[in-house]
């Protein structure tokens, strides 16, 4: 691969894009928050084979693809009931190749081609002709023990990798790891939107699981908060450092306890009331935010995407599965409720992502560069590319700072594609940080300073790692 991939053309830029890069490449992998399965190291089983690793679980693949007209089914992507997929690893991994060329410039495409020559090994372009190929020799290196999953997480050279569970999940696979004596820190990361979500589907098995591995018997809102705090030292006992809250705005309001009992009795009875729900998200979100200054957690916030997008794809393939939308983001006034009560506190950390990129100057970079407890979550889902990650910058940097964000993460399903996303970032914030040098904006010793935070201390110590 091309060594200055992703740098300036300019020679004197590229120049210090490289003294910068070089400075952090090496640095050890901080992934805190993303959506690789824990099983996979509890296990540590050899990976099926390069569909099932590369293609199946990774919606940024098969997304792409379903755009072009390819059914989901022949790529693999398993139904909700149960009907057929197709089976054939080699018959998805040729489809797949036959359009990897969909993938040119994208940033999908760059990882495809970072984890086929970094990772395998593979020195020739996947087209159609050599898919077959490529997929024999990834093969016969997912059989050798050097491409375990937790081999792999050392040669990758992760230092921690978060998962995302849900309140009512057990964390058996975690609990797994931590008895095994493997090293490696594998963490769990709180994300109760399975019962704070008076909306979701099924919100009664929930609420009935999370009572179960309470051991809780939740029939109020006084035992809901109970068992809420339970699971959150559960978490904690088995490494987590945050939590994440999915909503659909950055809307906070308190409600009385009276208020958020008569509101979840009603959602108990199935007898909901219009607004009942927003109202309650609202209200749990300044309970989480006061949980997390008493237990320590860092809360993270993903307002600013409508989920499930295509009904007809949710319905039949379920959740997570590309078709998460941008939407219009509202957060000086949605967050004036929480940030009141908790942003001055110093032993709380809100971090804030959002789709919504209209935002990062008019709103976020201004409330992190005033308020000690809220940081900038890095560009997430349509805007992780290179030119998303320069936009999040230039609309940042002036207002608020590389140090009111929390540096690069991941958010991904596809395992071997994290140390990839890792150095697209790190080039591409060297690259940004050598512009500003050759301008005479910082000199070298803020742009090395910066380039370290952004690559490793942000992350490290926003994560509390």
């Amino acid at each position: 691969m091309n060594e200055m991939r992703f740098f300036s053309p300019d020679p004197a830029v590229r120049k210090i894009s490289t003294e910068l890069y070089n400075l952090v490449k090496d640095y050890p992998i901080l992934s805190p928050h993303g959506h690789v399965e824990a099983q996979i190291f509890a296990e540590n089983k050899p990976f099926p084979d390069p569909a099932q690793l590369i293609i199946v679980p990774d919606h940024y693949v098969f997304r792409m693809l379903y755009s072009q007209g390819i059914d989901m089914l022949e790529m693999g992507v398993p139904t909700i009931d149960g009907v057929s997929t197709e089976k054939d690893s080699r018959k998805i991994w040729q489809k797949f190749a036959d359009h990897f060329y969909l993938f040119a410039g994208t940033p999908t495409g760059l990882w495809l081609d970072h984890e086929f020559r970094e990772v395998f090994g593979i020195e020739e372009k996947l087209t159609g002709s050599n898919a077959m190929n490529v997929y024999d020799a990834i093969q016969v290196c997912l059989e050798q023990p050097a491409y375990l999953p937790r081999t792999l997480f050392e040669q990758f050279k992760i230092e921690v990798l978060s998962t995302t569970n849900g309140a009512s999940d057990p964390l058996s696979d975690h609990q797994i790891i931590k008895q095994s004596g493997w090293t490696g820190r594998v963490i769990p990361c709180f994300r109760p939107d399975d019962v704070t979500n008076l909306n979701i589907k099924n919100w009664l098995a929930h609420i009935s699981r999370l009572s179960e591995i309470t051991s809780t018997n939740v029939h109020n809102y006084k035992t809901f908060i109970q068992a809420l705090e339970k699971q959150r030292a559960h978490f904690k006992s088995l490494g987590a450092t945050s939590t994440d809250h999915g909503v659909n705005n950055a809307y906070t309001k308190e409600l009385s306890v009276e208020q958020a009992d008569q509101i979840f009795q009603r959602a108990l009875q199935g007898k909901g009331e219009q607004g009942d729900a927003e109202r309650f998200t609202a209200h749990m979100l300044m309970e989480m935010a006061r949980m997390s200054i008493e237990d320590g957690l860092v809360m993270q916030l993903h307002p600013g995407s409508f989920r499930n997008h295509n009904q007809m794809v949710f319905e039949r393939f379920g959740a997570d599965k590309g078709a998460d939308m941008p939407v219009r983001m509202e957060f000086t006034r949605n967050l004036h409720a929480l940030l009141n009560k908790f942003g001055n506190h110093p032993a709380f950390t809100l971090i804030v992502f959002t789709l919504d990129e209209s935002t990062y100057s008019r709103e976020l970079a201004p409330l992190a560069g005033h308020y000690p407890a809220m940081r900038i979550g890095p560009s997430w889902w349509f805007f992780d590319s290179i030119q998303g990650m320069i936009y999040h910058r230039q609309k940042i940097l002036e207002t608020a700072n590389v140090y009111n964000t929390v540096g690069f993460i991941d958010d991904t399903r596809a395992y071997p594609s994290i140390p990839a996303r890792h150095d697209l970032s790190r080039r591409v914030d060297c690259d940004y940080l050598a512009n500003l040098v050759a301008r005479h904006i910082i000199d070298m010793e803020d742009a090395e300073r910066m380039a370290r935070a952004l690559a490793y201390d942000l992350s490290k110590k926003t994560y509390k790692l």
